[in-house]
């Protein structure tokens, strides 16, 4: 696997490029040897983040992990990717492309099924016209991080949710 490190209000010293190598270089069993792996880690106040972007073909494998320690991010972020990789097998890999990208091994083992999507409870709710600054307004009093309504302006069902940095963001189909 190449590494790609690169840092915003970070300097990527040598002992944080040793850890993230030796760390994410465990995930170098599932990929080919030439996969690139993109790593940005920035710092903002306490938050100390990784992200991590492993292109393959046809996918994309990709992990955020935040705390106010890089070295526990580095290591969350390399056990939610090889959760991933474990989890999500059958979809990420396409037998009829060969598995571009995945090493043989990988591709023939199989992994233990038992974290399968499953959805658990189900719920019924009239949806209401309303703008999305209403809808915003609907949803903090839920407490909820997103609501589903229909756009008083265009009719459609559109999803506004609470993004990381506290604003918000609405989500609408293409027409």
């Amino acid at each position: 696997m190449k590494f790609v490190i690169s840092g915003k209000n970070i300097e990527i010293t040598d002992n944080l490029r040793d850890t993230i190598e030796e760390k994410l270089g465990k995930l170098d069993r599932y990929f080919a040897s030439d996969t690139t792996v993109n790593v940005t880690l920035s710092v903002e106040k306490e938050r100390q983040k990784i992200e991590v972007t492993i292109p393959v073909k046809g996918s994309i494998i990709r992990s955020e992990q935040v705390s106010n320690d890089m070295y526990v991010s580095i290591d969350l972020v390399e056990e939610v990717i090889e959760r991933q990789l474990k989890r999500y097998k059958s979809k990420i890999i396409d037998r009829h492309q060969s598995g571009g990208g995945f090493q043989q091994a990988y591709i023939d083992q199989d992994f233990d099924q038992e974290e399968d999507v499953r959805i658990i409870r189900s719920k019924k709710f009239d949806i209401m016209p309303l703008y999305p600054e209403d809808a915003c307004v609907q949803m903090e009093l839920l407490g909820h991080n997103f609501y589903v309504f229909v756009n008083a302006e265009s009719g459609q069902t559109n999803v506004v949710y609470k993004r990381k940095d506290g604003a918000y963001g609405l989500i609408e189909p293409e027409e």
